[in-house]
Formats: structure tokens, sequence, C-alpha cells
């Protein structure tokens, strides 16, 4: 099978929805000898900042000397970028193989007469990481739950040590409509005995996770309480230091924008040090050069200068909260602020809009090439409620052109409303002129 049916095999099992529990990926983990039983692994959930806090424990762990295995979703351009061993995503051979020997145990055909599963896209994912992970002898794996985390198909494993980061509403259809119940979905991740590290701050979740963890006699360490920086330096690229558990360490950096991105520093190297008492030892040097070598495609995400283009996968309310917050470092010096906006219709558009439309001077909404995107002319009528010069594209494509025609060189032009907007764009920006920072990028 050639890579492009392999990809439309795969995304052809969305068919099956999304279904909560763990008897599929059981059954599947069973029939592919267990792979996730064949790795030390980080298990991490949360609402926003998963990828980032796994870009850090990452990066740490690799400069640390270990061979690294990374799962994370979704991708940005291509599918390839879920699973990364050692920071390389697997080869697009690897992926068809790996899709091949997973649909093979899930179709049940044999003389044992095991009964046909019906995975969902989701759980064959994961079922693929994981054997990649144990069959490319990683020495750990970093794992980034899907949605979350009680039912998620990637809570088989047990890992070393559980991550959860902040926690806000989102798929409230699924997870429930509190922050009370996601945070009960969330604290699934929690094992008996085995360490939890959050950045969660709001009451009713913390309640949740102490409960949980109380239950399970796992110890729990929350930002501030526990742990957490101190001295955050001003900018966009600020140093800080980090007040540990049992470690502390002064004048850190990081590469990634935007001060949000040092509370997940905190939480990695919290998981670090949770990792330590595990037997996986990081240096202060590996933590370092690890901190200041993490990158995460799409999130404040430098794409062009003269005008200084950014992208960001602001989704929900509360990383739109996020990236307004750094915008507001970011336009300093600059002259007007050019939003480009794409959404999913199954977001909640209007609590983004009201956080990010405000700060701009001109939006120009668009959809990325995505069934679940939401109507152009439907987003255009909801903007115009907060800002009046309001243009429409029929593609990013053609809202990029649009945003770079119309800009001077010190104004800033900002791409965000969705993961899979910042996919498009940067699938665009990859292919551009070669003075475009993204240009030859892997992933």
């Amino acid at each position: 099978m050639a890579f492009q049916e392999t990809i439309e095999y795969l995304f052809g099992l969305q068919k099956y929805g999304i279904k909560f529990g763990l008897t599929n990926s059981a059954l599947l983990m069973e029939r592919m000898n267990e792979p996730h039983r064949r790795f030390r692994s980080v298990h991490i959930a949360g609402t926003n900042g998963k990828g980032s806090t796994a870009s850090f424990l990452d990066s740490m762990l690799r400069a640390a000397g270990y061979r690294v295995g990374l799962y994370t979703s979704p991708h940005l351009v291509s599918f390839t970028e879920r699973i990364r061993i050692d920071g390389m995503p697997v080869s697009e051979q690897q992926v068809v193989k790996l899709a091949d020997r997973v649909r093979q145990c899930a179709a049940g055909t044999g003389p044992d007469g095991r009964e046909a599963l019906s995975p969902t896209f989701f759980e064959v994912t994961t079922a693929m990481a994981f054997t990649c992970f144990a069959e490319s002898a990683v020495d750990i794996a970093v794992i980034e739950t899907g949605m979350g985390g009680r039912l998620d198909s990637t809570n088989v494993i047990m890992p070393l040590v559980s991550v959860i980061t902040n926690i806000d509403l989102e798929h409230t259809e699924f997870l429930g409509p509190t922050l009370a119940a996601i945070a009960g979905e969330k604290a699934g991740i929690i094992k008996p005995g085995i360490p939890v590290v959050t950045c969660t701050v709001q009451p009713e979740a913390v309640a949740v996770l102490e409960k949980e963890a109380a239950r399970k006699a796992a110890p729990l360490y929350r930002l501030a309480k526990d742990f957490g920086p101190d001295r955050i330096s001003p900018g966009v690229f600020p140093s800080f230091d980090y007040r540990g558990i049992a470690v502390n360490y002064s004048g850190l950096r990081t590469n990634l924008l935007g001060r949000h991105q040092v509370t997940n520093a905190s939480l990695a190297l919290a998981a670090v040090e949770c990792l330590a008492a595990a037997g996986v030892s990081v240096s202060e040097r590996a933590v370092r050069s690890g901190l200041e070598q993490a990158a995460w495609p799409g999130r404040l995400e430098q794409a062009g200068s003269r005008p200084d283009i950014y992208l960001d996968g602001a989704h929900n309310p509360a990383s739109a909260a996020v990236l307004a917050e750094a915008l507001g470092e970011l336009k300093r010096g600059k002259g007007r602020l050019v939003l480009v906006l794409g959404i999913l219709r199954d977001k909640d558009h209007r609590r983004i809009i009201e956080r990010l439309v405000p700060l701009a001077d001109r939006v120009i909404v668009t959809k990325p090439q995505y069934d679940r995107a939401m109507d152009i002319r439907a987003l255009a009528g909801e903007v115009r409620i907060l800002q009046t010069d309001v243009t429409t594209a029929d593609s990013v494509s053609a809202a990029i052109n649009l945003a770079r025609g119309s800009a001077s060189e010190d104004d800033l032009i900002v791409i965000t409303g969705s993961l899979y907007t910042v996919g498009d764009a940067r699938a665009i920006f990859r292919q551009g002129p070669a003075g475009d920072p993204l240009r030859g990028l892997k992933g």
C-alpha cells in the first residue's frame, strides 16, 4: 500500500467517530504483543500546553543522551509528525508498514478465530506509535493524550510520571460541562503510587486532582505550591529561575516565545525531577541545553519577516487568551496588527474572537482545508461585531497573500484560530521564498 492510500485508510476510520473506552486499545496491544509494556514513558494530559511541555521534556531527555519517542497530535502538515524518534518524524514507509500491521491485527482474520475489531483513527495511530517505540528500543517515550485521559486510548501505559497541564472547558460534549468533570477525566491518567505534576490552579479542578491522587497514593506536586518559576524577565524570550521540588536552577532560557512557556518549562522540569527519582537522570547541562533547543511548530512560530509573520494554533478561549497576552509584547514597536483567522465550527468561536479581535487593526477571515471548518461568511459576521475592517478569503493561501499585500514592513501578521489553519499556512511557508524562516524545516 502506498503512503497516500494508507493516509486515506487511517482518516477513513473517522467514520467510527470518537469512542471512549480502553477495550479496543487493550485488545490491539495484546494482538501487537503488548508494545506499551516494552518502554518507559511519561504521560501528559491537559487542555493547553501539552505539546510544548512534551517538547521541553523530549528535548531535555535527548540532551541527556536518551533515545526518546514522542507521540503527539494533531499533525500540522504530515501525518509522520505524530510519531517521532530522537526528534525526527518517522518515515512514510514506516507509517505504511505500521498501519498495515495494526490493520491486520484488528481484522481478526486467522485460524484462532479472533473477532474483528472496529478501531477508531486514534486507537490505530496509538497502536502504531507504541509498536514503533517498542521496536525502535527507545529509552523513554513522551506520550500526549488525545482527549481527556481516563478513557483515552493512550491510558494503557504505566508511566514513570504523569503530567497534567492547565485545565479549562473543552470538548464539553464528551468530557462534561464543568471544570470539575473535565478535571476528573484528566485525573484518569494518575496511576497508583506514580507521581503526578500539574500547573492546574482552579480550586475546583485542583480539588479533583488532590482527591484522585490521594485515593491512588500518588504524590502530587503543584505549580506555585511545590515548584515554579521565579524572577521572570520581561520580553517574549524571558529568562527565569526555577524553584523545584528538590533542586533549583537560575538563569534558564527557552527558545519558545511567550511568558506562558515559562509555566510549561517549569512543569517539564518538575517531571524531570520525578524521573530522576525513577532512575532517569538529567544533568543540569542537559536541562539548560534541552530547554534552549526545544522547538514546537505552530505555537507563536515565526514564519516570515518584513513584515513579521507568526503562526499560533490558538483553538480555544484559554489558548486565545494566552496568545492575546503574548501579542501585547509582540506588538511593541510595530505598526498594525493583521489577524488571519480560521476557526473550526465546533469550537467556542465567540470567546476566541472576543480575546483576539479587539487587538487587531484588520482581520482577514478564512478557513482551513478541513471539513469541520467554520463557514467564512458566518465567522466574518461574528468578527464584524467587534471590528469594522474585515475581509474574507476562500483559502489560507489567499488570506496570506491579502495580508502580505496590504501590510507594511513594520506591521505584524498573526495566523491563528486553529491548528488546521496553522497547518495550511505552515505548508505554504515551507515552500516559500528562501528568506522565510520555515523554508526547509521538517515536520
